[in-house]
């Protein structure tokens, strides 16, 4: 009788084309790309609300900047491995990135960050001149720099919520008939605040890596003080969205859907969370695109009974 011989089967390695895919976070959209989405998307729909904007120009509007984000996010994260390289080999969650693990070269990766930012400004490019300028301001510098502000100071967050949240502005401005930006101001201060809230809890999955890399991030900062700082951020956030809806004129539906929806949203998720446990933490994090979508979905359907 004769023995069956195993058969070995060795793994193929990755193409070209799936690191490129992997070093860009597309084979995880819409996470991170929702995050710069829904901050323009709501901006969008609240001038539209403003404005009686008709709904075809609206959607033609959130498609652009749908796109606009998923292109920006790329290329921030493309700039921000090519940054980290050596901390990424570093950190256990991130040691297989294309770049860190050395199966996608540096060359490699300049080009398609050439390539997405060319993207990008196309883009902004028919926005209109102003919103082109603004949007430039947010390529460079606040997403480009992003990736060193964690060696510079303890506050990366901080930055990391300016530019997240300057596609508000790019959003607005767009809509011509508005001369007050003053919505547009209070909701980005609200939205700053929320990028804190979390992407201090993205960085809590790294805080014993960091420490050994000798970067800075708000979870180090805060410590044990994590989650009362976070609520002070929350609730920041839930009373801006609050003004902003005073400030446009919306109506009670607006205020129990977006504003009552994100404040039941973040109670559960800093109730909930375990700051030590990086599973929890990314679980968490993750479901602030289900934010974005709640705080919007009041929006739009104030936009559609208005408008129908």
């Amino acid at each position: 009788m004769s023995e069956k011989v195993p058969t070995v089967t060795s793994q193929q390695p990755p193409s070209k084309w799936r690191l490129h895919w992997e070093l860009s976070r597309l084979h995880k959209f819409p996470m991170g790309s929702d995050l710069v989405f829904w901050p323009c998307a709501w901006a969008s729909t609240l001038a539209a609300y403003q404005t009686a904007t008709t709904v075809d120009v609206l959607s033609l509007h959130i498609l652009a900047l749908a796109i606009g984000s998923t292109l920006l996010h790329s290329a921030a994260c493309v700039i921000n491995d090519l940054c980290d390289v050596e901390y990424d080999r570093q950190v256990e969650r991130t040691k297989s990135r294309p770049l860190a693990s050395g199966k996608l070269s540096v060359r490699s990766a300049v080009v398609l960050l050439v390539a997405l930012t060319a993207g990008t400004l196309l883009c902004l490019s028919l926005a209109g001149p102003l919103a082109f300028r603004l949007g430039l301001f947010g390529v460079f510098p606040l997403h480009a720099l992003y990736p060193l502000m964690k060696r510079w100071t303890h506050w990366p967050q901080a930055w990391l919520g300016l530019a997240m949240n300057w596609g508000i502005f790019v959003a607005w401005v767009p809509m011509a008939e508005i001369q007050s930006y003053s919505t547009a101001i209070i909701l980005f201060a609200g939205a700053w605040a929320w990028t804190i809230v979390y992407d201090t809890i993205y960085a809590s999955q790294d805080k014993r890596d960091d420490v050994k890399a000798g970067v800075g991030s708000m979870a180090l900062f805060f410590g044990s003080r994590v989650r009362p700082a976070l609520s002070f951020f929350a609730l920041v956030f839930v009373a801006s969205l609050t003004y902003a809806g005073v400030a446009n004129h919306q109506t009670p539906l607006y205020f129990a859907v977006s504003v009552g929806g994100a404040g039941l949203h973040l109670l559960w998720q800093l109730a909930t969370l375990d700051f030590d446990e990086p599973a929890d933490c990314a679980e968490k994090f993750k479901s602030n695109g289900t934010l974005g979508f709640i705080v919007w979905s009041g929006i739009f359907l104030d936009y559609i009974i208005d408008t129908y």
